[in-house]
């Protein structure tokens, strides 16, 4: 998102992070998002930069009242009342806001960790499986049938707060599977102010040595850091470390393409 529509995001997190956590709740503002992304002339009478604030929250009281909580209608109307450089911004922030809704929901019964855990393992899981990836990835399968799939991957496995992520990451608006669930690994590490390492290594790491990584790393950064760790063989040895946009590459494999590409210059 760009200018304006960042600053109107930036004022519905604070409507946010004034309620007080909910379970339903992320899956109310994700609803709103659905619904206008399957409806143009409503995006647009909640976005149209001509009309007053007022009326844009008003309409929105009138379209939801009695249909979701309290707290999702102060949070839809302080988006709504926001401006939004493009119409699907509103939907991709109200996407953005379920996410941090169940998030904060997750921390508030301190769950926070076991969630961001059990999401990155669902992800490699899904990536280990190409036959499972495809089928959650086929469009041409109702959403409903692989939502019901993803459910029954983690029936009795996995916090309810991973349930509805893992859903939702199914129905994707436009992303794939593993980008949401890179998405909700990135905002669970935030609400705890920190980031997130992808560390690859030839044989996993024990817990004193992911200690010392995330310390270094930490210090490095000046800020907690969250390490997501995936045992790959062709690292050779070494780490591999991505944070962001930033790689530290240290592995073996990588000197060695290092020296082949030397040799060939």
């Amino acid at each position: 998102m760009r200018g304006a529509s960042n600053e109107s995001l930036a004022r519905a997190e604070q409507a946010l992070a004034g309620a007080a956590p909910a379970e339903g709740l992320g899956s109310e503002l994700f609803s709103i998002a659905k619904l206008l992304d399957g409806n143009g002339a409503l995006r647009r009478a909640l976005t149209d930069p001509a009309r007053p604030s007022e009326a844009k929250v008003a309409l929105a009281g009138q379209l939801f009242a009695g249909k979701i909580s309290a707290q999702a209608q102060e949070i839809l109307s302080a988006a709504v009342a926001g401006r939004w450089v493009s119409g699907r911004d509103l939907g991709d922030a109200l996407d953005q806001l379920s996410v941090e809704a169940e998030v904060a929901y997750a921390d508030s019964r301190r769950k926070l960790d076991e969630v961001e855990d059990e999401l990155f393992r669902l992800d490699r899981v899904v990536a280990a499986e190409r036959a499972l990836a495809e089928k959650l990835g086929d469009r041409a399968i109702p959403v409903e049938h692989r939502q019901e799939l993803i459910r029954g991957l983690l029936q009795g496995k996995a916090d309810s707060t991973t349930v509805r992520l893992a859903e939702r990451a199914v129905d994707g608006r436009g992303r794939n599977f593993a980008g949401s669930m890179r998405a909700y690994q990135v905002a669970a590490a935030a609400r705890r102010n920190a980031s997130i390492a992808t560390v690859r290594v030839a044989t996993d790491l024990t817990e004193a040595e992911r200690t010392r990584l995330a310390a270094a790393l930490g210090r490095q950064y000046g800020r907690d850091i969250q390490l997501n760790v995936i045992v790959d063989r062709g690292v050779v040895g070494g780490v591999r470390v991505d944070i962001g946009d930033e790689v530290i590459d240290g592995t073996i494999a990588a000197r060695l393409d290092d020296a082949q590409r030397r040799i060939a210059g």
